[in-house]
């Protein structure tokens, strides 16, 4: 028997019902989607491979676990360059150790910024820009940077290298290879004369015209106190997580 117009547009309607009961049955039973989990800094490195020496010196110093903490607190974002095993090898022999626990902190937080940059933001920096060891010691700690076009170049006072490759380059987390181990000349500079003698007292009888006059030196700088301060705690975080280690 032909189907009546009626009985065609009841069976449309019902077809179109069931698709839509089943669509709606699919969103209700179809899981959400996991949120993304906090990054592994290490992992990252791990995964291409030929930093081990740089990862090891970051678990031991425990700033691994700083910068973790930190990307998932901070708003600026981190940068951190990453030098090579080759890199490592290439250093003098004894370098490493012959610095102490609190320089080897110094020298791993000197790898890194705090804040996030891109490469090409990294040719408009005012120079020096501040790393996380910035204000240890009262030193400067700051990295220059240089280039045009594609090629960035950071140079430490000591060492000058090409930033070549981008491990990692979306927010928060900045992670750029370096094939030289970047050496603070807080660190590894000359260091400063030693004091000169005190000035004779043979002539001490003379009198006042014939006396020098020394004048004390002027204090330095203090505009950028703030940024040291914050510095000077993130250093003394990864020292207490270190002798925390130490005695678990």
């Amino acid at each position: 028997m032909a189907s009546t117009p009626s009985s065609s547009l009841l069976l449309t309607a019902a077809t179109v019902l069931l698709l839509l009961l089943i669509s709606h049955t699919q969103a209700q039973t179809a899981p959400a989607p996991s949120p993304a989990g906090p990054l592994n800094f290490t992992g990252l490195l791990d995964k291409n491979g030929q930093y081990s020496t740089f990862i090891r010196l970051l678990i031991s110093t425990q700033v691994a676990n700083q910068i973790t903490n930190q990307l998932n607190s901070s708003t600026e974002g981190l940068t951190v360059f990453a030098p090579t095993d080759n890199a490592f090898d290439n250093l003098k022999a004894g370098t490493l150790n012959s610095l102490d626990t609190q320089q080897q902190v110094a020298l791993v937080l000197y790898h890194v910024l705090p804040k996030y940059y891109t490469l090409a933001s990294l040719l408009t920096v005012s120079n020096p820009v501040r790393t996380q060891a910035t204000g240890q010691d009262g030193g400067t700690y700051g990295l220059n940077f240089t280039g045009s076009g594609n090629q960035v170049n950071v140079s430490t006072g000591i060492v000058e290298t090409q930033i070549n490759n981008a491990l990692r380059q979306q927010f928060p987390l900045a992670v750029y290879q370096v094939d030289k181990v970047l050496l603070p000349y807080d660190l590894f500079g000359a260091k400063a004369p030693a004091s000169a003698p005190p000035p004779s007292k043979a002539n001490s009888g003379s009198g006042s015209a014939n006396e020098t006059t020394i004048k004390p030196a002027s204090s330095p700088d203090n505009s950028g106190a703030g940024s040291v301060l914050s510095n000077v705690g993130f250093m003394g975080l990864a020292l207490g997580y270190l002798f925390m280690g130490t005695f678990l």
